[in-house]
């Protein structure tokens, strides 16, 4: 049995600049960091040829090709595993719609346990480009690359998209102290909406393709994820706040689908309450809601959002890795 532990991720800046339509012109950036909600997912010889497959459902079948699940099905595929196997996968956060990559974290957490169970070593930038291929080019998900590459290496990343499709993932360097002062003024908050993100990304990436006023707020949100890496490699993080909420308004002028007037109403009543800055987490409109507040201004702001569930999150330093290797 194999055992891969992937974390999620949390996107602060540049989100929406990982997608082809914009990056290949322009080139793209973010900066996120992993946090300790995790996707495992468990992989096991079976008895006989057959494959079963659990997740919010159960599938047994006979061959790769009956496969419901595409990511499995494809993952398989790639990897030229036939049957005999049975992949199960668990989930620490609601696993679609929320905005934190775990569509993403499972094809990272499904490709290393599948290496593993083929005796093989995977580096994590090979399983970013392949999760890439899986989801974007052969499932023809219309998302971006970001997820991939995050939850593949972990940590606090200042992420770059470069015009050739390929992907630089550059730690960000600075006093640990910085790293643990923003880790406490994080507040999250579940809002209990799930959306679409394929839908949302999809009329994004439209847009961005046609629109010259949505490229050119596009590249001011690549410009301060730039500024945000700066800042922090200074040891600076007193424009932290103001700079998610630059970043956050620019998105809403990206695609006004990112959020509604429920989003709106939370959004300002977290800043009323002290939040220097904010967003929605992922593509929008539903999910998790952040805010980066003085803890000073958490209990005013816990309390103002009353009506949502909040919960408690630390950053993770490592990304995907298998926890259990056992020959049976």
């Amino acid at each position: 049995m194999i055992i891969s532990k992937t974390p999620l991720r949390m996107s602060f800046v540049g989100g929406g600049s990982d997608l082809s339509a914009f990056y290949r012109q322009y080139g793209g950036a973010v900066v996120s960091v992993t946090i300790d909600k995790y996707v495992y997912v468990t992989v096991n010889k079976k008895f006989d040829d057959t494959i079963r497959i659990s997740y919010s459902k159960t599938e047994e079948v006979t061959s790769v090709n009956e496969i419901e699940h595409k990511l499995v099905r494809e993952c398989m595929r790639k990897l030229n595993i036939a049957g005999g196997i049975e992949i199960t996968t668990i989930a620490d956060i609601p696993s679609r719609g929320t905005g934190l990559g775990s569509s993403s974290s499972f094809t990272v957490g499904l490709l290393h346990a599948l290496h593993a169970y083929q005796h093989r070593y995977v580096s994590a930038n090979q399983l970013g480009l392949q999760s890439c291929e899986i989801e974007i080019d052969i499932c023809g998900d219309p998302i971006g690359k970001q997820d991939q590459y995050a939850s593949a290496f972990g940590g606090f990343n200042f992420i770059t998209f470069n015009h050739d499709d390929t992907v630089d993932v550059q730690p960000i360097i600075c006093k640990k102290e910085i790293i643990s002062h923003i880790e406490k003024n994080i507040l999250i908050f579940y809002t209990g909406v799930v959306r679409s993100a394929s839908a949302l990304l999809k009329k994004q990436s439209t847009e961005i393709h046609s629109n010259k006023t949505k490229q050119q707020t596009m590249q001011k949100m690549v410009n301060l994820a730039h500024q945000l890496r700066d800042e922090l490699q200074r040891n600076n993080i007193d424009a932290f706040g103001d700079i998610l909420h630059e970043n956050w308004l620019l998105k809403k002028n990206v695609n006004k689908d990112v959020s509604t007037e429920t989003i709106d109403y939370w959004y300002q009543k977290g800043r009323n309450a002290g939040a220097l800055g904010g967003k929605i987490l992922g593509a929008g409109a539903g999910g998790f809601i952040m805010f980066y507040a003085p803890q000073e201004k958490h209990e005013a702001i816990t309390l103002a959002l009353s009506e949502l569930r909040q919960i408690d999150i630390k950053f993770e330093r490592q990304g995907s890795k298998i926890i259990f290797f056992h020959e049976n």
